[in-house]
């Protein structure tokens, strides 16, 4: 991520310039930006203007006043033609000007696109990981002459294009993620493909990058089995060398049921012989080889707990949430009084100062109340200074998506707390 310029504080408004340059950074402005802040960027949009003429008119306002003047504008030609009528039609045939001359007097009105900048305040975000894009919709708040201030438009976001990010609240989350975003490249963990024959896709640290592969395979004894295998490899192996880096990432895990990984692995290593592809050939040791019952998305919880994966990203950021997490289960049910979930029975724990590991997903920062999002953060803040140890889950990593499952917040204890029992969820 480039950032351009910082201007804010921390604990208080506050803005930033940035630009996306690459799919990973849209990432981390998907997990920066919240409901409740602005964004400025440049945009484009549709308007009408008079042939002939340059005055320009915006093309949704016009449209939604036609709409509502089409019935008046019926009534008034109506009450034309009976007023010509009762004057016995006596149009004279010299006079050139009739009634349809007078409604052709209006120019023809033709539509141009424009390019024109807006700050919206954000109500709702898209992260679309296929199109590289982030999709922003929200009500506009700088005036304009072709959108009404409060009227709703959409913003994207896409890759090379500068953009202005506004708080209210510059919290801890927000500038952890800023830095996460501009240090990012030198802390990648691992890479896998998840793949099952006609379908692959690529996950960095449990986060899809690009669209899934599919290729449509006939049965093996069918005649066109072969071909259709190699230009299913094929694919994957243009997807690979778009998406993994691998002067960057620490560890690359290939996983399938069955051979499938294996036939793969022989088709990456020998393709990046003959293309001379020394990324991968002087890397061919840091990739593994693992079982998944899947090459869906499901299975990743699977690959990512395989004991040859945790060795090789032991000290890493991915790992140690794992880890977390699975500590977290067992505990509950070995000894469910050394182990909570949902905020309340959390809370309780926490004023008992007894939360060990914190456990929570990035969703409950994601609060248009600011003051919802700040009880979050100073909670988080709090853990830490009195020797806790906080993970913080995103949401749409396969191991933030089970700790969702269970309220989203959820704590291992130093100690039992056999009372907890008696507080409601």
């Amino acid at each position: 991520m480039k950032i351009l310029r910082r201007d804010f504080v921390r604990d208080g408004p506050g803005s930033v310039k940035l630009m996306a340059e690459d799919s990973d950074d849209l990432w981390f402005t998907y997990n920066l930006i919240a409901p409740g802040d602005s964004v400025m960027a440049f945009t484009s949009r549709k308007v009408l203007k008079e042939k002939g003429n340059s005055k320009r008119v915006d093309s949704e306002r016009v449209a939604s006043k036609l709409e509502d003047s089409d019935s008046d504008s019926d009534q008034r030609v109506d009450s034309k033609r009976v007023a010509s009528k009762k004057r016995g039609g006596s149009k004279k045939r010299g006079n050139p000007k009739c009634l349809d001359d007078e409604d052709d007097d209006s120019k023809p009105l033709v539509s141009e696109r424009i390019t024109l900048k807006l700050e919206v305040k954000i109500e709702e975000v898209n992260y679309d990981k296929d199109g590289d894009v982030l999709r922003i919709l929200g009500t506009n708040i700088l005036e304009n002459e072709h959108v009404p201030l409060g009227a709703y438009h959409s913003l994207e976001l896409v890759l090379k294009r500068r953009f202005l990010l506004r708080k209210k609240t510059w919290d801890l989350l927000a500038i952890d993620t800023l830095n996460q975003a501009k240090h990012h490249n030198s802390s990648a963990d691992l890479a896998v493909v998840l793949m099952q024959e006609g379908h692959a896709q690529i996950f960095h640290v449990g986060k899809s990058v690009g669209a899934p592969i599919e290729t449509s395979i006939p049965n093996r004894k069918h005649a066109g089995y072969e071909p259709a295998l190699k230009k299913f490899f094929e694919n994957v192996v243009r997807a690979f060398l778009k998406h993994v880096d691998l002067s960057v990432v620490r560890c690359v895990v290939i996983a399938s049921p069955g051979f499938t990984k294996d036939q793969f692995h022989r088709h990456l290593l020998l393709e990046a012989e003959r293309r001379e592809l020394r990324p991968i050939t002087e890397n061919k040791s840091r990739i593994l080889l693992v079982h998944a019952n899947s090459g869906y998305r499901h299975s990743l919880g699977e690959v990512l707990s395989d004991p040859k994966v945790v060795k090789m990203i032991q000290d890493t950021k991915a790992s140690k949430e794992v880890n977390a997490l699975k500590d977290f289960f067992t505990m509950f049910d070995k000894d469910p009084y050394r182990a909570c979930y949902g905020p309340k029975h959390v809370e309780f724990a926490h004023e008992q100062k007894a939360i060990q590991t914190l456990l929570i997903t990035d969703e409950l920062f994601k609060n248009s109340d600011v003051q919802k999002r700040k009880k979050y953060v100073d909670f988080v803040e709090s853990v830490k200074q009195l020797g806790g140890e906080a993970f913080i889950f995103s949401s749409m990593h396969v191991s933030g998506e089970q700790l969702a499952k269970h309220t989203g917040i959820a704590a291992l204890l130093r100690f039992p707390l056999p009372d907890i029992d008696d507080i409601e969820m």
